[in-house]
C-alpha cells in the first residue's frame, strides 16, 4: 500500500478516535492506534498530515488539534438513483457537511425535530433541523416559528392576507396566529441518520 494511502487509512483511524473522544490523541496512543514502534512515526505521521492540511498545533504549540479538512467526508462523482439502477463509478471528491448546508454560521442553528406533525413532509422526529436565523421567510418555507411562547416547525402560510403554519400531517391543525407571528428562522437543511 502506498505511502498517501496508509495515511488515508491512519487519518480514518484518527477521525473515529476524534468521534469517539474529542480529541486528537497523545503521540503515544498514536503510536498504539496505528501500530507504530516509535513515538517519532506517530510524530511523522502528523507532520504529514499537518502537511495535507488534516490536523494543525493548538495555539500554544502543545497539542495537535482538527483543522477544517480533517472532517471532510467523501462525496460520490455520481448520483445514486431513487428509481432504475446504473454503473456504479468508484471516484470520490472531498465533501463537507457544513460547506453544504451552513452557508452563514453565525446565524445557523442545528434543532433536533421532536412530533410527527411534518411527517408527510418527510421531516421526522430525530432528525436536525438546519435552520438559518435572520433570514426572510416566504410563503412555502419551513420555518421555526415562535406562537405562544413555544417553538413549532410548520410551512408558512398565507390566509387572507395573514401568515399561518400548516403542519404536514393531516391529525393536526393549521395554526392562525391571532397576534403577531415571530419567525426564529428558515429550515435550509435536515440531517437524518438511519443506524445506531
Amino acid at each position: 500500500m502506498a505511502e498517501n494511502e496508509k495515511d488515508r487509512d491512519y487519518l480514518g483511524r484518527l477521525q473515529d478516535y476524534y468521534a469517539d473522544s474529542k480529541r486528537i490523541p497523545s503521540l503515544q496512543r498514536v503510536c498504539e492506534l496505528m501500530g507504530f514502534a516509535s513515538k517519532t512515526a506517530a510524530k511523522k505521521l502528523l507532520l504529514r498530515l499537518e502537511n495535507e492540511g488534516f490536523v494543525e498545533r493548538t495555539p500554544d504549540d502543545d497539542a495537535w488539534m482538527p483543522s477544517t479538512r480533517f472532517f471532510e467526508r467523501a462525496l460520490a462523482d455520481s448520483h445514486v438513483p431513487a428509481g432504475m439502477p446504473v454503473a456504479a463509478e468508484n471516484g470520490t471528491e472531498p465533501f463537507m457537511l457544513d460547506d453544504y448546508v451552513v452557508k452563514q454560521p453565525s446565524r445557523t442553528v442545528m434543532i433536533p425535530v421532536k412530533g410527527d406533525s411534518m411527517i408527510d413532509a418527510g421531516i421526522h422526529s430525530g432528525d436536525i433541523a438546519v435552520v438559518e436565523r435572520g433570514t426572510g421567510a416566504s410563503k412555502g418555507d419551513f420555518v421555526v416559528a415562535i406562537v405562544d411562547n413555544e417553538f413549532t416547525l410548520k410551512e408558512l402560510g398565507l390566509e387572507r392576507g395573514r401568515f399561518i403554519l400548516i403542519p404536514h400531517n393531516p391529525a393536526y391543525p393549521v395554526i392562525r396566529p391571532q397576534g403577531e407571528l415571530e419567525i426564529f428562522g428558515v429550515m435550509v437543511g435536515l440531517v437524518r441518520r438511519y443506524s445506531h
